[in-house]
């Protein structure tokens, strides 16, 4: 797990310039740094050491005749049987990490490598015969890949912070990026908050020559129902294909751990993988926030030790700057400061963490899912349930009103992901500035257009596998882990255990349970049995628990004087009556405080960006170190 950064030379002082963008991304890989700097490129790379741990692993990298160089993040899980393939095609190999594979692979095979690959990855190769970059980003975009084109430069990196050090950056906030994120929480689009700097998506790779830049998706997911098998035939398959991905998912030369919570994807994969120890964090003593208790008893069940923190208020809200700074874009998923202190404590006992990301995307895991199938009401006409949602859209929002609202549209008009803030409208009205955001709709649209003769289960959940997961999930974990020098693996993102679960029929993700039971439905049905087998016996409880997410108290805090006070500042800055209309911001603050509604999301939503702001905008990409 490691860094990259680079940019085409047309530059004096090139090995200067390369070498403080890298040092802006030490983190990444303290244990080492190298670079290659020609007449037309500079390339860059931090290491942490995790597979071939001796020098001979560190990078560049390069083939035979050194006329191709490569800079790579991530694990490629899979190399040694791409190693023996080019081993009898006649390559010679230097070193025995995986990611020499990479830069004789792609002289092998060219962009058909990416096919070969299993593993989480951004590498970039220069060709330099060719004169021509050579980029790519793994399937599910759990390894970050950020570019621009600033003049005649163009440059890459894992972080954006990096680009800060090039004399031909322009620092200039995308407006527009603002406007989609407060109805997303994260920027959804391959803009980002700098202008004039994109990700590189998931499932995607570039070429960057004389001739330009040439984008191009290599992979995409593809659901179809499999209905030939039974319930136990997928059962079955799901266990045994998981547990081939956490076997891939351990090769190391160092120890391994595990985050652990109360839900079942962590716990799966703290069984499976018979890590070396697992890590919890939790707030205070409610149950609601605090599942370090469960933890101990489920690390016991296993027999491994657990290491577990109580994040404290102060701990939690004197982090912010420094977790915006490593997030490099605004997020305002409150997980995210939980993530960073649970990889914090983990780092300090192992440099790999096994973690439960994407089982819910795969499988059918969030709650939301239920919300298509199942009552009597939606057997009623489309015009009829129409109507009534448009009458009830007139009448204040609440519980039962909301279920007529939502009912009244598609599928495609309602759901964006897991987390809705403000509505175009309320965006609009709480924005002093113009910008040319388009509609959610239209953002999401683009992915619905590709699976429009699905049931709507399998809608939502390749949107999640789209946005939600690359834009929110995978962030956080990438930039969180980072952020310690922790490497984070996650086995449900696997193109193996995907291509299986490609094919569950939504009865098995999504069901209605028996009436003798409490809630109508349960999740990630096959998941969960397949879970079942594969945890201790005692613990069986864990495969049958409802979706929590990694709950926070920011509702309640934000109703304590101390904390207010700190978030009514931040609304009355100057940056904030920049961008906002500060009157509606105090608004939905006071209605907070006072009980009057939960806001608490929406606030944490404009407070997060104006944190984030004063680091690179108004500090110039320093933060506060306040704990």
């Amino acid at each position: 797990m490691c860094g990259i950064v680079g940019f085409t030379n047309k530059t004096k002082n090139a090995d200067a310039i390369i070498g403080k963008m890298m040092e802006r991304i030490r983190h990444r890989g303290p244990d080492a740094g190298g670079k290659y700097v020609d007449a037309d490129v500079a390339l860059g790379h931090r290491r942490l050491s995790i597979i071939d741990i001796s020098s001979s692993g560190d990078q560049p990298i390069f083939n035979e005749d050194r006329s191709m160089v490569l800079v790579f993040n991530g694990e490629i899980y899979n190399y040694r049987e791409i190693r023996d393939e080019l081993v009898r095609s006649g390559h010679i190999f230097a070193t025995n990490t995986d990611s020499e594979v990479l830069v004789h692979g792609y002289e092998e095979y060219g962009t058909k490598l990416l096919g070969k690959l299993r593993g989480m990855f951004a590498f970039v190769i220069w060709d330099s015969k060719k004169k021509e970059l050579f980029g790519a980003r793994d399937f599910f975009g759990i390894k970050p890949m950020y570019y621009a084109l600033m003049g005649e430069t163009f440059m890459f990196g894992s972080e954006i912070k990096s680009f800060l050090e090039h004399p031909d950056f322009k620092k200039e906030l995308n407006e527009a990026a603002l406007e989609n994120y407060l109805t997303f929480q994260y920027s959804p689009t391959g803009e980002t908050f700098f202008k004039n700097v994109f990700k590189l998506m998931p499932a995607h790779y570039f070429k960057y020559n004389s001739g330009g830049l040439e984008i191009k998706r290599y992979w995409d997911i593809a659901f179809e129902e499999d209905k030939n098998k039974s319930l136990k035939d997928w059962v079955d398959d799901i266990s045994d294909t998981f547990r081939d991905s956490v076997s891939a998912h351990k090769i190391a030369d160092v120890e391994v751990g595990s985050f652990l919570s109360s839900g079942v994807d962590s716990s799966t994969v703290a069984a499976v993988a018979n890590v070396d120890k697992t890590f919890t964090v939790g707030f205070g003593k409610d149950e609601k926030y605090n599942e370090i208790g469960f933890a101990k008893e489920f690390s016991k069940a296993i027999g491994k030790d657990n290491y577990s923190k109580v994040i404290s208020p102060e701990e939690y809200w004197g982090s912010l700057e420094k977790i915006q700074y490593h997030m490099d874009e605004p997020l305002a998923d409150p997980s995210a400061v939980a993530l960073y202190f649970v990889c914090n404590i983990a780092s300090e006992k192992v440099k790999v963490a096994l973690s439960g990301e994407g089982a819910d995307e795969i499988f059918g895991g969030y709650n939301v899912y239920s919300d298509p199938g199942g009552t009597l009401y939606d057997r009623l006409p489309r015009f009829f349930k129409r109507g009534v949602g448009k009458l009830a859209q007139k009448l204040p929002a609440k519980r039962g009103v909301n279920f007529f609202v939502r009912k009244g549209k598609t599928v495609e008009e309602r759901f964006i992901g897991n987390a809705y803030m403000f509505t175009p409208a309320e965006r609009k009205e709480l924005l002093k500035i113009t910008t040319s955001a388009p509609d959610p709709m239209k953002i999401t649209g683009h992915y619905y257009k590709r699976v429009k003769k699905a049931d709507d289960v399998t809608k939502m959940q390749y949107l999640d596998l789209h946005l939600w997961l690359s834009g929110d999930i995978l962030l956080k974990a990438d930039k969180m882990s980072m952020a310690n020098s922790l490497e984070v693996r996650v086995p449900f993102l696997d193109k193996k255990v995907m291509k299986l679960a490609e094919g569950i029929p939504v009865k098995y993700r999504v069901t209605r349970k028996q009436k003798t039971q409490q809630t109508k439905y349960i999740t990630k049905y096959a998941m969960r049995l397949a879970a079942k087998n594969n945890t201790p016996k005692g613990t069986e409880k864990t495969s049958e628990k409802k979706k929590l997410g990694f709950p926070v108290p920011i509702r309640v805090w934000l109703r304590q004087d101390k904390y207010y006070a700190i978030v009514k500042d931040a609304f009355e800055s100057q940056s904030s009556k920049m961008f906002f209309d500060t009157a509606l911001l105090e608004k939905l603050l006071e209605d907070h405080k006072n009980g009057k509604a939960d806001n608490s999301r929406k606030i944490w939503t404009v407070f997060t960006f104006l944190i984030w702001y004063r680091v690179y905008f108004e500090h110039n990409g320093e933060y506060a170190q306040t704990v």
